[in-house]
């Protein structure tokens, strides 16, 4: 260990662990301040105490990276959360959600889930700059705030978010595609497991050519374009059928048990609708001042960015009511051509907001073992993101064609991940670092998102894995759905 140099450097270290990019111990001071007796710094405190020996200074970013930070305007920021929010998942949510809840709940429930998202990704956005450097990954913030042990379980949970998000995004790209095939031909020889196949290639493929997040930036608009299409023939299509058809039947199907069960599962799918489970490494990406930058980002994806996603989810209800498919493009009525227009923008889209939701993993994995010399397009990083990124696909296809069972997928991530990180975990660490300008009210309140959305957890979490469970008995493995 180098002895300390200056009196920053003592009040930035005193016993609390520095992490390093792969979540090492760098240091640790065990130290105290003063005399036997005297009481230690906690890690916030120390970190506000660096913080003023900083004042003045520009904020730095908390570990080296192999990926652009600090480059983004707020609007494309804004894009990138739009686009997924507004993704091809939005055709599924009137089969999986509505259909599960139905009128009042769901309507309710979804206003409600944009409510609670905006709230608990603000405070997240709120907490970006602590201790004087930007915490510009959610595994490295909470490990500030917690130390190695809540540095790990972070980023295991959010692996596992962002593995579950991006195996339903391929199951959504082979059912765009299968769609798509069986408006021309009704053969069944293109299975959906073959499809997903096909899906998974094509996002390797864009995933080789695209080095990091902010490279993104025409895709952005390209995204937005594409799920425009796709969303303006849902809502058309779906609009002229429920003109035309008798009334629907609205009512909750299932028995007492199932309906338990499956509302459960719906309200983890609910906050999985709007949340990205990585919303430090997106504001990471975005130009000082990075936390009201970061506000415009957010209140621009939850006022303008999520009217197309309730235009689709509630004409698609309204229109099929329960019989409603849990991939809309199915249910609606139309010339072909334009239902095939719409499912080819879907599946292109999905491959878009797929690198999106893998590019926390991507950038682990470049920073700590492809960074190589030259620029992106060099030998060494091409090769190095096609074995490496290519290998993870296969992984992610592999257990979307296993179980393609696209809205237990989704309960699922909403319980596992989404709830602990955007809900208990932001609430937390929240409450950590600004402990001592928050009053009473407001410690109460964060306590109670604390433990409320912990026993939604475990509710959400049972739910999903029961729906999983039967929809396995209902449905072979590699289920041509």
């Amino acid at each position: 260990m180098k002895a300390l140099r200056s009196e920053e450097d003592r009040a930035a270290a005193c016993l609390f662990p520095i992490y390093s990019t792969d979540g090492e111990t760098a240091a640790l001071v065990p130290e105290r301040g003063g005399g036997e007796d005297e009481p230690t710094a906690t890690g916030i405190e120390v970190g506000e105490e660096k913080a003023r020996f900083q004042e003045g200074a520009g904020i730095e970013a908390s570990d080296d990276t192999a990926h652009k930070i600090s480059h983004d305007p707020w609007y494309q920021v804004a894009f990138v959360l739009t686009t997924g929010v507004n993704s091809a998942y939005v055709l599924g949510y009137s089969g999986s959600i509505m259909v599960s809840l139905g009128w009042i709940a769901g309507t309710a429930g979804f206003i409600l889930a944009a409510a609670i998202s905006l709230h608990a990704n603000t405070l997240l956005a709120h907490i970006h700059e602590v201790g004087g450097k930007r915490r510009i990954r959610y595994r490295d913030l909470a490990g500030y705030i917690y130390g190695r042990k809540m540095y790990l379980l972070t980023w295991g949970l959010q692996y596992v978010n962002l593995f579950m998000i991006n195996t339903g995004f391929i199951i959504l790209a082979g059912e765009a595609l299968k769609a798509m095939y069986v408006l021309y031909r009704d053969d069944n020889a293109l299975k959906l497991p073959y499809c997903i196949a096909i899906a998974g290639f094509v996002c390797a493929l864009f995933a080789f050519g695209i080095p990091h997040l902010s490279a993104l930036r025409i895709w952005l608009g390209i995204s937005t374009f594409l799920s425009l299409i796709y969303i303006i023939v849902a809502f058309v299509l779906s609009l002229r059928d429920g003109i035309n058809t008798p009334p629907r039947d609205y009512s909750i199907p299932g028995s007492h048990v199932n309906k338990i069960f499956t509302t459960i599962g719906s309200v983890a799918s609910l906050v999985f609708a709007y949340n990205t489970g990585m919303l430090p490494e997106i504001q990471a990406t975005i130009k000082p001042p990075v936390v009201q930058n970061m506000e415009k980002a957010l209140w621009f994806q939850f006022t303008v960015g999520i009217l197309p996603l309730f235009a689709v989810i509630f004409v698609g209800y309204w229109a099929y009511g329960s019989s409603t498919s849990t991939y809309l493009l199915n249910s609606v009525s139309g010339p072909t051509w334009v239902k095939a227009m719409a499912n080819i923008a879907a599946f292109f889209q999905t491959v878009i907001a797929l690198h999106i939701f893998a590019s926390p993993m991507y950038e682990y994995l470049d920073t700590k073992y492809g960074r190589g010399k030259g620029s992106a397009f060099s030998f060494h990083n091409v090769s190095f993101r096609v074995l490496v990124r290519g290998g993870y696909l296969t992984v992610n296809t592999f257990v979307a064609a296993l179980l393609p069972f696209l809205g237990d997928f989704m309960s699922l991530t909403g319980a596992l991940s989404v709830f602990p990180l955007t809900f208990v975990l932001a609430n937390h660490m929240y409450l950590t670092v600004k402990n001592n300008k928050l009053s009473a009210f407001q410690k109460v309140w964060h306590w109670l998102n604390v433990v409320g959305f912990s026993c939604l957890v475990l509710a959400a979490a049972v739910a999903a894995i029961r729906l999983i469970l039967v929809d396995s008995k209902t449905y072979h493995l590699f289920a041509d759905l």
